[in-house]
């Protein structure tokens, strides 16, 4: 057996619940229990509020930084019939943040159009050639959607060219330097006293909306109508589904199921998906990647049109597109993997952080590229696409090592930059890469070196395999939406016995057990990415798994999602 494969991640049990709240939840069912308890909820009334998710804090758009001038300029505009450009970004965030403020001001009347730059010829956020164009085509006013927050000096060139600006942004600020816009709109930014810091482009998008149209009570315009938006950005960003996000996205959810939006169900039906039955688990692996397939390989213009179109022949024909270039986009990422893997580990294979550039990468796939080499190495990741003069690089981090602070330190070599904590993005002269990539990787040394760099899966309890049945299953329901921030149940169960294995999908890539428990009952289990396993599969196996249901031919089965196996009685 590879001791290697079956012993690479370390298991972690959350502890049992305590007594006081086995006694405060003693309403709900034993699993729904502790799944409450180490999701934080320790009281009946925290309970039900987190299950019906309500909002937790008060979510008056208005207390926004920059919201009260912001509304003031747009409805300046409307009421003056000034072109508006919404400003977007390429990812499925800033799409869906474009098409809603697009919809949700054409809902008022405004003289209204998206804008989203071109990846490969524009890069990221706002482009001084850009507002440049949108000015020479007589727009007064721009809002930028997902994008802005670090950059200053295209703020300031709008504003010499008189141009209008108000940015609108989830990125964190570069500290104390908001760029000098009319309004900054910006839970993150410093002094801002709006209560839910973690809301997505497109959350803070429908909150701009929901400000408008308290001006407009008289409008019919359905402004929920946009919610299915907001569920699609939220889910794909990995925003954090707790707070506000998971109200937003629950709401969006039931949107889904009952849309008129011909995009979304040509969309579902090259993805073959039920939109009826949709879960936020459909958007983040079925959804999403079509949508932010045609920004990776072409122009994102495509799936901004598929959610706003209303003719049912070009959403067939956009849906279709996606599906393909989604393909495309799959074959490149796994061809670009290989070839990130053999440079970076061709460099320096024991690295604190893989650094790995090529004039031929793909600028639209860099950021998965760098997301599949964290993920196999449990080490921060910066895979970056060679220009001429200039290299774009993506990068993906572990929770041991914030990426955009580290790249924060080394913002005198760097064009722009911006991002989260485990994900970033930036440009660099290249006479100055060398010097970057040492310093990126000193930092990495610094911080990482002597620590246990390996995976760690939580689950929420063990349980005996006979525990379970649909009645659980009903009860798991009630966390939905899960993902980010608020993940899946997931369970362990101990010395279960294998009796058969098989490797199914393409090249053998998952992994098809039969697992028995004690009492002989046998269960179906799926491991995804764990095909490589099964050659050294030993006969009894401790599984970490969440629990879904199977449907196939008409008949709905119990199935274990497997995160990871190994021989029963190894150390966690």
């Amino acid at each position: 057996m590879d001791s290697h494969w079956m012993h690479n991640k370390r298991w972690v049990i959350q502890p049992p619940i305590t007594p006081q709240a086995d006694e405060a939840l003693s309403k709900f069912p034993y699993v729904l229990k502790q799944i409450l308890f180490n999701r934080g909820y320790g009281t009946d009334a925290e309970a039900r509020a987190f299950l019906k998710a309500e909002p937790n804090s008060n979510t008056d758009p208005f207390q926004l930084i920059g919201m009260g001038p912001a509304v003031d300029r747009i409805r300046y505009a409307i009421e003056h019939s000034e072109p508006i450009a919404i400003y977007g970004d390429y990812d499925v965030d800033g799409v869906t943040a474009t098409a809603l403020l697009v919809q949700a001001l054409e809902g008022l009347g405004a003289d209204v159009r998206g804008y989203i730059p071109n990846r490969f010829d524009e890069g990221y956020g706002l482009n001084k050639d850009a507002l440049d164009s949108l000015k020479a085509d007589g727009v007064k006013l721009v809002i930028t959607v997902d994008c802005g927050i670090r950059s200053p000096d295209e703020a300031l060139h709008a504003r010499t060219i008189g141009l209008d600006l108000i940015i609108s942004d989830h990125h964190h600020p570069d500290g104390l330097n908001l760029p000098p816009a009319l309004a900054v709109i910006n839970p993150k930014q410093h002094g801002d006293p709006y209560p839910d810091k973690e809301l997505a482009g497109v959350g803070i998008a429908y909150k701009i909306a929901e400000a408008l149209f308290s001006f407009y009570p008289s409008s019919s315009y359905n402004l929920q109508s946009l919610l299915d938006l907001v569920a699609l950005g939220t889910v794909a960003d990995l925003a954090p589904l707790v707070g506000e996000n998971r109200v937003l996205v629950r709401r969006g959810l039931k949107q889904i199921r009952e849309t008129k939006r011909q995009g979304l169900f040509s969309l579902a039906g090259v993805a073959q998906i039920k939109l009826d039955k949709i879960k936020a688990g459909d958007i983040g692996f079925m959804l999403g990647p079509r949508l932010n397939a045609s920004g990776r390989l072409e122009s994102a213009l495509a799936s901004f049109e598929l959610l706003t179109t209303t003719d049912f022949m070009r959403a067939g024909q956009l849906a279709q597109q996606l599906d393909v270039q989604n393909r495309q986009r799959q074959t490149i990422t796994k061809t670009m993997q290989a070839q990130a893997e053999a440079i970076a580990l061709g460099e320096d294979p024991d690295a604190f952080l893989f650094f790995a550039a090529h004039e031929e990468f793909n600028p639209g796939v860099v950021g998965l590229t760098a997301s599949r080499l964290t993920e196999v190495y449990y080490r921060p990741a910066v895979v970056a696409a060679k220009g001429p003069e200039e290299t774009r690089g993506s990068c993906r981090s572990i929770p041991e090592f914030h990426i955009t602070d580290a790249l924060d330190q080394c913002k005198d070599l760097l064009v722009r930059h911006g991002g989260h904590a485990a994900a970033a993005g930036f440009t660099v002269r290249n006479e100055n890469l060398p010097e970057l990539v040492s310093r990126l990787k000193s930092l990495a040394k610094d911080q990482l070196e002597g620590k246990d760099l390996r995976q760690t899966l939580t689950a929420d309890m063990e349980v005996a395999l006979e525990e379970l049945n649909f009645d659980v299953l009903k009860h798991l329901a009630y966390v939905e939406p899960t993902g980010y921030g608020n993940p899946d149940a997931v369970f362990v169960a101990r010395d279960v016995k294998v009796r058969s294995a098989r490797t199914v999908g393409a090249e053998g890539r998952h992994l098809k057990l039969s697992l028995e428990d004690s009492r002989g009952a046998a269960y179906d289990s799926i491991g995804f990415r764990l095909g490589g396993l099964q050659a050294s599969l030993p006969p009894r196996l401790d599984v970490m798994f969440t629990l879904e249901a199977n449907e196939w031919n008409g008949r709905t089965s119990l199935q274990l999602n497997l995160k990871d196996v190994k021989a029963a009685g190894m150390p966690d």
